[in-house]
């Protein structure tokens, strides 16, 4: 099977992204956002989906991350859509629990072509506003959801535990990477698209 790679490229007046991915990589990564928290979230992510994975971002952070953030997630998503291509053979769904000291999440998703990102977390929870260097848990979800859009993927997280909104959202990208490794997969057993539908 050869790899599944893309490259996607975005230049507006907001931002200018190029994104490289190899899903059937070994979890190498270059990323630069601007957006150190960011960094390290993807960082996490591609090393434990084992993808490869190259960002280089400019974005007018000097307004606010917003723009940077959702863009990055955008194009993100568009490279897992175009290396994924016909989806024939892909297992499809995944899931996965991952713990990080006192926090844990739960990540399950479906690449269906129907997008949607659903957040629910246990009511004893109370989740910090904003980590030392400034990413709040918005933040992840608005990324996530600008990432399952183009990638065609409907993602539910749950947050099981946690204090530490650093801790939380590290388990959260850990999980959605470990989901989507399984989910990607190609199983030899699965003949065409794997749908009953015939199509994703």
């Amino acid at each position: 099977m050869k790899n599944r790679l893309a490259v996607v490229k975005r230049d507006t007046k907001e931002t200018k992204i190029e994104v490289k991915l190899n899903i059937d990589g070994q979890g190498d990564y270059q990323i630069e956002t601007g957006i150190p928290f960011l960094n390290h979230m993807l960082e996490l992510f591609a090393k434990h989906g084992l993808f490869d994975l190259k960002i280089k971002a400019k974005g007018d952070l000097e307004v606010d991350i917003h723009h940077t953030n959702e863009d990055v997630g955008i194009c993100l998503g568009q490279a897992f859509d175009r290396a994924l291509g016909d989806r024939k053979g892909i297992k499809r769904f995944g899931e996965a629990s991952v713990p990080m000291d006192e926090a844990l999440a739960w990540m399950s998703l479906d690449i269906n072509g129907r997008p949607a990102l659903y957040s629910t977390s246990d009511k004893r929870i109370k989740l910090p506003g904003r980590d030392k260097k400034g990413y709040s848990f918005e933040d992840a979800k608005h990324f996530l959801r600008s990432f399952c859009q183009p990638a065609g993927i409907n993602a539910h997280i749950n947050i099981l535990a946690g204090e530490d909104l650093h801790h939380i959202l590290e388990a959260v990208f850990k999980a959605l990477a470990r989901a989507l490794d399984t989910a990607t997969k190609v199983d030899p057993r699965i003949k065409g698209i794997p749908s009953t539908k015939g199509r994703i």
